[in-house]
């Protein structure tokens, strides 16, 4: 069992979705990682991304976030016409 690199909260739950596996901590930090690591390259890997600055990991996602938000794909779908933003609209 893994736990959270910023709190040491233990893991939880591993969810299969799309060929992507999610791990779930009990603080509710929730990683997207490859399915095919083993525990110990798992547990390499969230500290080499998610290091042990929780501040910095998580600023660095509300970024991404906005950035997507303000010029990506999210602000094309946000700013479209309103029939691109229905689901009958979505191809």
């Amino acid at each position: 069992m893994l736990t959270c690199p910023f709190c040491g909260a233990p893991e939880t739950e591993r969810l299969d979705v799309d060929g992507a596996r999610f791990l779930i901590f009990g603080c509710m930090f929730t990683p997207r990682v490859d399915p095919g690591l083993s525990d110990t390259e798992l547990a390499d890997r969230l500290r080499e991304v998610a290091g042990t600055d929780a501040r910095r990991y998580f600023q660095g996602t509300c970024d991404r976030l906005h950035v997507y938000v303000t010029k990506g794909e999210g602000a094309r779908f946000l700013t479209g016409p309103a029939e691109e933003r229905s689901p009958a609209g979505r191809s």
